[in-house]
């Protein structure tokens, strides 16, 4: 259940920017397509499906997305995950999220997104922001990352001396087709970009600044994979005491432990709730 006092102080912190939100696959569940009504895959295994013309693959592959899509990278070539993934979040018409237009009503300072969609991106599309996506396997550069400037209407590739950081910050790590399309996806990706997110090269300067001792609300996040548990960890370093909130229905074992380690604070609810709270806060009584 969530405290109405402490939701209260997350949506304050939401929008005096000291909360960033970090949100995960869950926060799209409502999302469909508007051609045919069929759900976003946006989860490790309805991701897998779609990858595989709706069918299951092994059970070892099964596990995680990654894997899979190594799996499939190695019988395909990269080519053929990268543009399934553009073909599924470049050029499909989605229904918008709830979360994300309860968010694009706050419109965060920053805002971390994981999912490699464009609904973030479609919130902030109004107003000038900085975009930062996540790359990998990338040959004559240390870095992990791509710098973008929006003006309102289009994108412009920058540097981070360039990059304007007092704008709205989305950062995907995972990647995004918009305005070119680049994924972390397969476990050669990932192993390549936790690797250098660790060494410091998969943030920009200026966002490791800003950062500091900021807490977290995470949204539709299941903590029970390494691999994106190590992602979470690196991006969240110089957080603040206690990290911040996760927003779980039903957490694991797994989930409390790796929560608890990472002084992260369970609320045993749903990012439904929260919306909610905000909306009964805004309502005159």
């Amino acid at each position: 259940m969530l405290d109405s006092d402490l939701a209260q102080e997350i949506i304050a912190g939401l929008k005096d920017g000291s909360v960033v939100p970090y949100i995960g696959p869950g926060a799209l569940a409502d999302v469909t397509n508007k051609a045919d009504n069929s759900p976003m895959p946006a989860d490790s295994d309805s991701l897998i499906l779609a990858m595989n013309n709706g069918q299951p693959m092994a059970p070892r592959l099964m596990y995680e997305f990654p894997r899979a899509a190594m799996n499939l990278e190695l019988k395909k070539g990269r080519s053929y995950v990268e543009r399934f993934l553009t073909e599924t979040y470049g050029t499909k018409q989605w229904t918008r999220a709830a979360f994300h237009d309860w968010l694009a009503s706050i419109q965060p300072k920053y805002v971390i997104d994981i999912n490699r969609d464009t609904q973030l991106q479609e919130s902030y599309s109004a107003i000038a922001h900085t975009l930062i996506v996540g790359c990998a396997r990338l040959s004559g550069t240390d870095y992990r990352f791509k710098i973008y400037h929006y003006d309102g209407s289009s994108y412009k590739a920058v540097d981070q001396e360039a990059a304007d950081p007092s704008l709205p910050i989305l950062f995907k790590p995972m990647g995004t087709p918009l305005p070119e399309p680049s994924y972390i996806a397969a476990d050669a990706d990932y192993v390549d970009y936790i690797t250098e997110l660790m060494g410091g090269f998969a943030i920009p300067s200026f966002l490791k600044e800003y950062r500091t001792d900021k807490k977290y609300l995470f949204i539709g996040m299941a903590m029970t994979r390494d691999t994106e548990r190590m992602v979470l960890s690196d991006i969240v370093y110089s957080a603040g005491s206690p990290t911040g909130w996760a927003v779980m229905p039903a957490p694991t074992d797994k989930e409390r432990r790796f929560c608890n380690n990472k002084k992260i604070e369970v609320i045993e609810a749903s990012w439904q709730e929260l919306l909610a709270a905000s909306q009964s806060e805004a309502t005159p009584a």
